[in-house]
């Protein structure tokens, strides 16, 4: 998927994207990167609203999981079971987050949980990073849920 379809997707699907503004600027098998504006996430300290911020390492998150789901044609639904968000820095800008697998060697055992039980569950690992560096680190896990034919 390019990032402009993906982009498209979740503005299209969680309208809270929109609302954030969220542009894609990677995807990868290994990555994904996406970017939101300071002002539609400002609060009132004049930072980024650490929901946002929250948000994005999410949608990242998210999208990351479903793009490898669909790179090895496995249909599945997605949910996030519980994250952790740790706060370093204050947001002043235009922000983004990149999402990777919390521990690569975890893809295939996670597949093959999948396809033997019809769930399974991975973990994440997104930074969200803005001019000063990184300001959080999020780090959540998903389940997958096997699709069920004809719903």
């Amino acid at each position: 998927m390019l990032p402009d379809q993906l982009q498209s997707y979740l503005h299209q699907h969680i309208p809270l994207a929109r609302a954030m503004q969220v542009s894609v600027l990677q995807v990868e098998t290994g990555e994904v990167r996406l970017q939101a504006p300071f002002e539609p996430n400002i609060n009132h300290q004049r930072t980024v609203f650490g929901g946002s911020a929250a948000a994005l390492a999410m949608l990242a998150s998210w999208s990351l999981l479903q793009l490898r789901l669909q790179a090895a044609d496995i249909p599945a639904q997605l949910v996030i079971q519980r994250h952790t968000m740790d706060y370093a820095l204050p947001i002043r800008g235009e922000f983004c987050a990149r999402a990777s697998l919390l521990a690569q060697q975890r893809w295939d055992p996670f597949l093959a949980a999948l396809a033997r039980r019809g769930r399974a569950r991975v973990a994440v690992l997104a930074l969200i990073e803005q001019a000063q560096g990184v300001a959080a680190r999020f780090t959540g896990e998903f389940v997958a849920l096997a699709a069920t034919p004809g719903l």
